[in-house]
């Protein structure tokens, strides 16, 4: 159900801004008619993940230290895909230089806005099987560990907390709805890997 917006934009000033992200303050009314401001994080890139999955019921996660938690991360595939670009070839471009993956089948799962009290991100992340392996190319600013693992155990390592990114955490509990909906099935080993429409 669609409702009016309650807030009002009277003006909007850059703060701050990179190749990646720009910050606005606002002045604004709020929805009880109060007047005050309002920090809105604009990201220049779409958030983007992919579940590869193996036709052993295997997946694969990258880990690398996430400089703003100054904490080590076992996460999915994922990167920044640009806006109005197509976004299946931006995470099909992000599997394969981080893993050396390429996927002949993909499904959208789940579009997700991360933060979305103080940002405008949207995140989709996709479904990946089909697989063929090759050398990973990852950017210079990305030293990265990959490790291959039954897909149940990923989704393990969510319930035990050992995986917090968001979009690792989204994706891999929406993939746990689809084995116990049987809308997916991953009989170890497997010669394919069947996805209900």
């Amino acid at each position: 159900m669609k409702k009016d917006n309650p807030w009002q934009t009277l003006s909007s000033r850059l703060i701050y801004e990179n190749p990646w992200i720009a910050l606005r303050e606002n002045q604004i009314i709020d929805p009880s008619g109060r007047p005050g401001i309002y920090g809105v994080i604009h990201y220049k890139n779409l958030a983007l993940g992919a579940i590869p999955i193996d036709n052993e019921g295997y997946t694969y996660l990258v880990g690398q230290y996430r400089y703003p938690l100054s904490e080590y991360s076992w996460e999915i595939p994922e990167g920044g895909g640009k806006i109005g670009a197509d976004p299946l070839a931006e995470i099909q471009r992000e599997l394969s230089e981080e893993t050396g993956l390429k996927a002949h089948h993909w499904k959208l799962l789940l579009r997700m806005h991360l933060s979305n009290s103080v940002s405008d991100e949207l995140a989709l992340i996709y479904l990946a099987w089909g697989l063929e392996t090759g050398e990973a190319h990852p950017e210079s600013t990305e030293a990265l560990d990959l490790l291959r693992l039954p897909l149940r155990e990923a989704i393990h390592w969510v319930h035990t907390g050992r995986i917090t990114d968001s979009l690792s955490v989204a994706g891999l509990l929406y993939v746990e709805s689809l084995l116990h909906r049987k809308e997916l099935t991953l009989p170890p080993p497997c010669s394919d890997i069947e996805l209900s429409s």
